[in-house]
């Protein structure tokens, strides 16, 4: 086996996503051969290198072996997106068996602890790694229902691109008003950036309040089915049209 840049090797392990190991060599918390290693593109030679990370040893021999799994969970509300958590929250690695809990599986992005739907958790961290890059542009799809005045100019507001009062120039925003009544509104939103609490920042930003929201759809895979609290293996054919969009080849 070839040298492989170090933070993918941690992804490819299964440790974590490829954008967590590089905060994981950062930190200082990997060792390379008994050196502690701070270069997310340090070569690692599989066959002879020794890596261990908060001291745990990670087998290298099993890089090319290990299965890859891929797992599509409906993320219920007050659960928060890890597989660990300190405060004792529950978490969505409560919602999985005990199987899939041993496979050191990990979630790709982030959905809020008021937030519900579409979550995927993976142990292919090249996967993960492009579909939460800024430059992959897969877009997600959100069912939102919202409180407050929602005027012509504030949906032409999200459709042209805001500017965050945080600064951030936001993409512009496939805004489609399903239902509005009064003063609530649902909608669906199609992003395709991945700033954290976009949405929820964006109808701060215009006087609107958040009641609910769903991620129902990441590229070309669907929630459709799931009830919240469920999960299911995703297809070979979703897992290839997800790797596909991502510019990755099919798993072997």
């Amino acid at each position: 086996m070839s040298e492989l840049r170090l933070n993918k090797v941690l992804a490819r392990s299964g440790v974590c996503s490829r954008r967590k190991a590089d905060q994981l060599i950062q930190s200082g918390r990997v060792t390379l051969n008994e050196q502690v290693v701070r270069k997310p593109g340090i070569k690692v030679d599989p066959e002879k290198d020794r890596l261990q990370v908060n001291g745990r040893a990670i087998r290298l021999d099993l890089l090319d072996n290990r299965e890859l799994v891929y797992v599509m969970l409906n993320k219920p509300v007050q659960v928060v997106t890890t597989m660990h958590d300190p405060q004792g929250r529950p978490k969505v690695a409560d919602l999985l068996p005990e199987n899939l809990k041993k496979l050191r599986l990990f979630p790709v992005g982030r959905l809020d602890y008021f937030s519900q739907g579409l979550l995927i958790l993976t142990n292919d961290g090249d996967l993960a790694h492009r579909l939460t890059h800024p430059s992959t542009n897969i877009s997600k799809v959100y069912l939102v229902e919202v409180r407050g005045s929602l005027t012509r100019n504030k949906i032409r507001l999200m459709r042209r691109g805001m500017v965050l009062k945080e600064g951030e120039r936001l993409a512009p925003v496939k805004v489609e008003v399903i239902k509005s009544l009064n003063d609530h509104a649902s909608l669906q939103m199609t992003l395709t950036q991945g700033l954290n609490r976009q949405i929820r920042r964006m109808c701060r930003d215009l006087d609107l309040t958040v009641l609910t929201l769903i991620r129902i759809r990441q590229g070309p895979v669907s929630l459709e089915g799931l009830k919240p609290g469920q999960w299911r293996m995703l297809k070979s054919s979703e897992t290839g049209a997800l790797r596909k969009s991502a510019g990755l080849e099919p798993a072997g």
